[in-house]
């Protein structure tokens, strides 16, 4: 398999020498910035101190967008009616995000101190990635998001990851991602045993300050001390 192309990101830390790590991605047409404003809004303590990694996803065409470049983990696109991301770009935003989680790992943070994160699109890649990762990680939190490749997961799923925290969270209102495409994809995780806390808010395709405090709280017990 050739190697991933590494993926540009922005990178934030809470303090110096970090001892664990945020790898959070961005959704469909933004960029690594959009959720850098976030970070002082956690309310993190001083200890652990946190790398926060903001990669840029690669740019593409996207068919439901009329074919625009834009920075998407995937193309999709509605044949049929149906919403429908491509499988070939999922496992190669896949494999350059493990790549970002192999570097944390080369500057000293083990893979059970990084937490997987992501909005829209890049919490699907979240998901898709970390569930297959096949090391411990600290945890997975989902944002406005589904599973994607739901049927290849039973065989690829990593026994490391089978009790992985995971936050997904949502809003009520969300006209770009139902609510009910989402609880599906909850619920199918708990049927086959995943550890998933699950938040809705009064809000669209979006987040809001409810919802970051939480984030902020289950940042605090998921990373804690390393």
């Amino acid at each position: 398999m050739t190697r991933p192309e590494p993926l540009d990101a922005l990178e934030i830390e809470t303090g110096a020498d970090p001892s664990a790590s945020v790898i959070w991605m961005h959704g469909l047409g933004a960029d690594g910035r959009d959720f850098v404003p976030v970070v002082p809004e956690l309310d993190l303590p001083e200890s652990p101190t946190i790398r926060f990694v903001f990669p840029h996803a690669p740019l593409r065409a996207v068919t439901i967008n009329m074919g625009t470049i834009l920075r998407a983990w995937y193309d999709m696109d509605q044949a049929g009616g149906e919403l429908r991301a491509d499988e070939s770009d999922i496992r190669e935003s896949q494999a350059q995000i493990e790549l970002l989680i192999e570097r944390e790992r080369g500057r000293g943070i083990a893979p059970a101190a990084v937490v997987l994160a992501g909005f829209s699109q890049g919490g699907a890649m979240a998901l898709h990635t970390g569930l297959r990762y096949p090391a411990r990680l600290a945890g997975v939190l989902a944002l406005s998001c589904s599973l994607p490749l739901a049927g290849t997961l039973d065989a690829e799923a990593s026994p490391a990851n089978r009790d992985v925290p995971i936050v997904m969270a949502h809003g009520v209102d969300d006209p770009l991602i139902p609510l009910r495409r989402a609880r599906q994809s909850r619920d199918w995780m708990v049927e086959r045993g995943y550890r998933v806390t699950w938040r809705e808010y009064p809000m669209a395709h979006s987040v809001c300050d409810a919802e970051i405090s939480d984030i902020g709280a289950w940042l605090r017990e998921v990373l804690g001390p390393h």
